[in-house]
């Protein structure tokens, strides 16, 4: 094997493929990263630990043909500290030799028939536009769990439906949701799938500068692959049945407010830098105002008051600082509104443009279980 590829082109290439790679690899080939330099001008990297897969394809100048094995977070170290210059790489018997200008840096070879297949990418599903899946993820999994054990929890519920895409996560104390139109490969194609918060994260941090991202899951299916700009990624499934959370959201509601988006959150980070851990803020909505109090007794405590406008009966409310900020953060309005079926009941949160709430937006839905506070 014998290429010559740009320094930045190699660079990039390798540390998206081997951002996956598992710190303590259960056998040591996984720690790899598997390059293959194809007559046709192409330079595949690839790596694999049996639940995701990276690959990214290149152009290069191939003069001979081949593939080697190694250590990926080396190989990544090293390209990134090259100088600005063409890399030629070629095998020596069992080494890899990397020259780049006056660097020149040899890697030792793993055995490349001990590495795993990749997974097949599945036929595409549908596809949809980077920066709509980007701000759709950022949205939906900051409600996912992060305890891993509770595995079921730290996926997202993705429900197709036609040219339709719904989201779903949540870690039991808040359930975040966001529709978002796609462009199925079949007008009447139907999935459910379980897929992983922090895949879903990766994906849309890595791939949606791209334009356009090719969605692949099979019906009934284990994985789930994504493409875009010459890379591709797959991942397994979580294995499981996800709790029925869709009907927690109420169907009708009997007192909203409407907020700046902006005013809250300044005030909310501000009110809550006397909260202990654990203790909520506690908003209190009339007419034309929220007030927003923390701490209580001898300890610090703070209050702020914003114009706000309420349809419907007086009502007090407490939320966990940080699940309210996260909420709001994922607001994209300049304007919120926080329906209520009971001060004790968990409210809805979504965005609005204008304070009169004609054009409500429930594209996407923040569920958020309130905390109970001494009178």
């Amino acid at each position: 094997m014998k290429f010559r590829v740009e320094r930045d082109v190699l660079a990039e290439a390798v540390t998206w493929t081997a951002r996956t790679l598992p710190s303590r690899p259960s056998v040591p080939v996984l720690a790899g990263v598997l390059l293959e330099a194809n007559s046709d001008g192409t330079l595949v990297l690839s790596t694999f630990d049996y639940e995701v897969s990276a690959r990214s394809s290149v152009a290069a100048e191939v003069d001979e043909p081949g593939s080697a094995l190694v250590s990926g977070r080396l190989l990544a170290e090293i390209s990134r500290a090259l100088p600005n210059k063409p890399v030629e790489v070629s095998v020596d018997g069992s080494k890899v030799v990397v020259v780049c200008g006056a660097s020149r840096f040899t890697l030792l070879t793993m055995p490349v028939e001990d590495y795993p297949a990749l997974p097949d990418l599945p036929d595409t599903t549908g596809s949809i536009s980077g920066d709509a899946f980007a701000q759709a993820i950022s949205q939906v999994t900051i409600a996912a769990g992060r305890d891993e054990t509770l595995p079921l929890l730290t996926g997202v519920r993705v429900e197709i439906d036609g040219d339709k895409v719904t989201l779903l996560a949540t870690d039991r104390y808040r359930l975040a949701m966001r529709e978002v139109a796609w462009t199925p490969a079949s007008p009447s194609v139907s999935r459910v799938a379980l897929i992983r918060a922090r895949t879903l994260s990766d994906v849309a941090k890595n791939l949606s500068n791209a334009g356009s991202i090719d969605v692949a899951l099979v019906e009934n299916g284990d994985i789930v692959g994504f493409e875009a700009g010459g890379r591709r990624t797959t991942s397994l499934l979580v294995d499981g049945e996800y709790p029925p959370v869709r009907r927690l959201f109420p169907e009708q509601t009997t007192t909203h407010t409407v907020t700046s988006t902006a005013e809250l959150v300044e005030a909310a980070k501000r009110v809550a830098l006397v909260a202990e851990r654990n203790t909520p803020i506690r908003l209190s909505f009339s007419e034309g105002q929220v007030v927003l109090e923390a701490g209580q007794g001898d300890d610090a405590q703070a209050s702020e008051v914003l114009e706000s406008t309420l349809v419907g009966e007086d009502i007090s409310t407490a939320f966990n600082p940080q699940y309210l900020l996260d909420g709001l953060g994922a607001l994209d309005t300049p304007f919120v509104r926080l329906s209520f079926t009971h001060s004790s009941k968990p409210a809805v949160m979504t965005g609005q443009d204008s304070i009169d709430g004609a054009d409500h937006a429930e594209e996407f839905r923040y569920l958020l279980m309130p905390i109970r506070f001494a009178s």
